[in-house]
């Protein structure tokens, strides 16, 4: 494989993608309003059939296992959740794991498998040609069967680019906005289950303002700092979890483009895996602690 990997490298030089902050529209029509179809989109279609496989797949094992030790897969699916609830239970205690730790569970186990879907051959490199203006295309070359082409990395004037059909979902910031929004909003509605309508004291504390006005003043001031806070960790968790999977998605299009050889990329893809892991353990983590307070 090492060998194949180089020779076709030197065969057919690799093109480096055009490197968007956008997800390309995979449609020239809205389908509603001003919504596109995009390839994050599809992706998190592929994401969602994934999660899915995984759940159904480790309940029927749990269903067939008929109380014996777990081994192979359902053994290591045990092993990460049960290291998941034991970070729980110890930031939470006994009476409110139970209904934290699902919300850790499934976000570390949704943006996981999106990160680690990254590495899949075929990932925003296979996708439909799109003509572009004079020297900017790149050449397309036919392979001589259902009507497949290779683009060649010379300049042409009359070029084609390409428009992958998916791409890594936690690089396109409206998915990790949308799973930011959702992790906040899970932590108000948590906070409202502990400690009721008192909850919400914390952003709007008008008690003092009558009997000692000037700490009434401070305690109002200090509420709308932490309304503020709340929007932040949004911005927050919006940006570290883009900005860290689009990095990782740059470097990995630059040294697969410099340096063409799999043993190179290898040492990258490895790294990718395991800052794709600290990702999604990271914002599953803080939404746990974040509840948790």
């Amino acid at each position: 494989v090492l060998v194949l990997g180089f020779v076709f490298s030197l065969m057919n030089p690799p093109v480096r993608p055009e490197i968007n902050l956008a997800a390309e529209h995979l449609t020239h029509e809205p389908l509603f309003g001003n919504v596109y179809l995009t390839n994050s989109m599809v992706m998190m279609v592929l994401v969602d059939i994934v999660v899915l496989l995984i759940a159904f797949g480790i309940r029927r094992m749990v269903l067939r296992s008929e109380g014996r030790v777990p081994g192979g897969g359902m053994g290591a699916v045990e092993a990460v959740f049960d290291f998941i609830y034991g970070l729980t239970e110890k930031s939470t205690g006994k009476k409110w794991v139970k209904k934290i730790f699902p919300f850790f569970a499934i976000i570390f186990l949704y943006v996981f498998v999106a990160n680690w879907m990254e590495i899949i051959p075929g990932i925003e490199s296979i996708g439909f040609l799109e003509p572009k203006s004079a020297g900017e295309g790149l050449f397309a070359y036919d392979l001589g069967f259902l009507n497949l082409h290779i683009l060649q990395p010379y300049t042409v004037e009359e070029g084609y680019g390409l428009v992958p059909f998916t791409r890594t979902l936690t690089t396109d910031v409206n998915f990790t906005m949308a799973l930011a929004i959702f992790a906040m909003v899970s932590v108000q509605v948590i906070g409202f289950k502990s400690l009721g309508g008192g909850y919400f004291s914390k952003f709007f504390n008008f008690k003092q303002l009558r009997t000692k006005p000037f700490m009434g003043v401070i305690d109002v001031f200090v509420g709308f700092l932490e309304l503020i806070s709340e929007f932040s960790k949004i911005i927050s968790f919006t940006f570290r979890l883009f900005g860290n999977v689009f990095a990782g998605m740059v470097i990995l299009i630059v040294i697969g483009t410099l340096v063409p050889m799999l043993p190179v990329q290898s040492v990258f893809l490895v790294l990718e895996l395991f800052f794709g892991t600290i990702q999604a353990l990271v914002f599953g983590m803080l939404t746990m602690v974040f509840m948790s307070m």
